[in-house]
């Protein structure tokens, strides 16, 4: 939805107290103000856009990963009629090459059913060397494979023996043919040089094209929170991939007792997966100079906001957290005796931990809310539907007044 309609949206609607019924219409017409022609994710909105605020942190200028300043998302969606719907995103901590500026980063695992590449080398040696890729479970060694090609390619990799591609997964196996393993060379390409730095694709594209999350269609979103100069003045920005279950809340409120079933809505005879188990991949990253010793503390707290969307990270879940560090000051050169190792005091990370928690949340839903409706490979994951979702919420007091000022189209 453009910034102008919704401007014009917001004010025509009423500043005064409306009764329930009415407060939804408004938001459901600030929603769905976007030309219904439209088939792709832009035509839904994101949470602030209908009154869903979560915490007390305001978001940075794109309310998105972007937010810290040099982190760039791109995506390759590989959508082919009902059998794939899968792809990669690609998320770079800086706009050189990570291989020779290494940033301090840490790996967090809720649950351990999974696949991502790479996770010994960050943990033992508290560092990130390439950029982080995310896409379907068994496309991981493909992705991967292709990463290392193309970072050896790079000038100045000539003598390079080593390297460790980090690449994390949720199995998009209800909506795409997974056996087929279709993510390749040609893909990681194209997430990797189509970066954006600042508005970010949300919803089934890149490696959100096939997730499932509640039931309901999952995806990639973002959120960011910018703490007040007297908090250090930092930027927490987080991406997920969410394709995991429980019972979904939102802000707060178990919308999933409200909620209509999903196989219902779908009127799918395989019903999509809306248990506990499934999957989220969630990248943290910040501009405050953190070692990794203080990025696995706050990697930690991602799944705080995690929890509060309603998941238990059951047994069959793959739940992990990949945070990093920006700060200059920080960067790690090969070859340099000594390292950088400043971070911030322990004081001082509270409000961190607030911030990545509330973008953790905040991302989720943002994953969920962009998504529209896609027919895969064994079923159909419905978008999250509105109407319920906002009467649910406003019957709770949950809603505020929509935002005016978001960048997002």
């Amino acid at each position: 939805m453009s910034l102008d309609l919704r401007r014009r949206a917001a004010a025509a609607t009423p500043r005064f107290p409306l009764s329930s019924r009415c407060r939804v219409v408004a938001l459901l017409t600030l929603a769905l103000l976007a030309p219904v022609a439209q088939a792709d994710d832009t035509s839904r909105p994101r949470a602030r856009d209908i009154g869903i605020v979560v915490g007390t942190l305001s978001p940075g200028p794109h309310n998105a990963i972007t937010d810290v300043t040099g982190v760039g998302v791109g995506h390759a969606t590989l959508a082919q009629g009902t059998r794939f719907n899968t792809g990669v995103t690609a998320i770079v901590p800086h706009r050189g090459n990570p291989y020779l500026e290494r940033v301090p980063a840490a790996i967090v695992v809720g649950n351990g059913f999974g696949k991502l590449l790479g996770v010994t080398q960050v943990q033992e040696l508290g560092e990130l060397e390439t950029p982080v890729l995310l896409t379907g479970t068994l496309g991981v060694w493909n992705a991967a494979d292709a990463l290392a090609a193309r970072l050896l390619a790079q000038p100045g990799m000539e003598q390079v023996r080593s390297i460790n591609p980090v690449v994390g997964e949720t199995n998009d196996g209800y909506l795409s043919d997974i056996r087929a393993r279709p993510v390749g060379p040609a893909q990681v390409e194209q997430a990797l040089t189509r970066l954006s730095y600042g508005e970010v694709e949300e919803g089934a594209v890149g490696a959100g094209a096939g997730t499932v999350a509640f039931g309901w269609k999952g995806g990639i979103g973002t959120s960011s929170r910018a703490l007040p100069a007297a908090q250090g003045g930092w930027t927490v920005g987080v991406l997920v991939q969410s394709n995991y279950g429980g019972h979904l809340t939102v802000a707060g409120v178990p919308v999933w007792k409200t909620l209509p079933d999903p196989a219902a809505v779908a009127r799918a005879q395989v019903p999509a997966p809306s248990g506990g188990d499934g999957s989220i991949m969630i990248v943290v990253a910040t501009d405050a100079p953190l070692d990794p010793s203080a990025l696995r503390r706050l990697a930690s707290r991602a799944l705080v906001g995690l929890a509060r969307t309603g998941s238990d990270m059951s047994h069959g879940s793959g739940d992990y957290v990949i945070a990093f560090s920006t700060a200059e000051s920080n960067r790690r050169r090969p070859g340099v005796a000594v390292q950088p190792a400043a971070s911030v005091a322990g004081d001082g990370m509270t409000s961190l931990f607030q911030a990545v928690a509330e973008a953790t949340e905040e991302a989720i839903l943002n994953s969920m809310l962009r998504a529209r409706t896609v027919h895969g490979h064994r079923g159909t994951a419905p978008a999250l539907p509105l109407e319920p979702l906002l009467q649910a919420l406003d019957a709770a007091g949950a809603l505020t007044a929509p935002a005016t000022t978001s960048t997002h189209p």
